[in-house]
């Protein structure tokens, strides 16, 4: 007998914290400096209300980006994101240590990453995903591999999927 395909249901029931990549997934990938020198990344506002409504819903949210930026950690501060590492080229040791602080482990945790760096965490987690236009060896490794490109709303297609399957989606329709 073949194994039975697992629900959206089944996979979401666990899931008690969502770690993201930020370039590739939370912006396009693209690293904009201005004639000044100064960075600026691009944020989809959607995601920004789809994290929210995941911490609203009473799980954790955390980043993980191998780059240090001071957009990112205004956008963490705007969002309310407590959980942040930044410059880490090592992904898996950092979110180790996220999962711990969160009182997570591996099997309650969903990873999104888009490129090779993501690859060591997304092997180490139960729920994999990625963004279409994410490298061909992360859509290889994903369980997950969304519609939206990163940048483009992809956390929240992710977290809106994660939600629904948990039947915690409506009530924040009811705000």
């Amino acid at each position: 007998m073949p194994p039975k395909l697992q629900t959206d249901f089944d996979v979401a029931a666990p899931i008690r914290c969502v770690l993201s990549d930020v370039d590739g997934v939370m912006t396009d990938g693209r690293i904009i400096y201005d004639s000044a020198g100064v960075e600026t990344k691009n944020f989809h506002v959607r995601d920004g209300l789809a994290i929210k409504l995941w911490m609203l819903s009473g799980f954790h949210f955390g980043i993980l980006t191998a780059r240090e930026s001071v957009v990112v950690s205004r956008r963490a501060t705007e969002l309310g994101i407590r959980y942040v590492a930044q410059g880490r080229e090592e992904k898996l040791p950092s979110a180790q240590r996220m999962m711990a602080e969160m009182g997570c482990q591996p099997d309650q945790v969903c990873y999104i990453g888009d490129d090779l760096t993501d690859l060591p965490v997304m092997k180490h987690v139960a729920l994999a995903v990625c963004p279409a236009d994410a490298a061909t060896d992360v859509q290889e490794t994903a369980h997950w591999i969304l519609r939206s490109n990163g940048g483009d709303a992809a956390l929240r297609e992710l977290i809106e999927r994660l939600l629904r399957a948990k039947q915690r989606w409506e009530e924040h329709l009811r705000r």
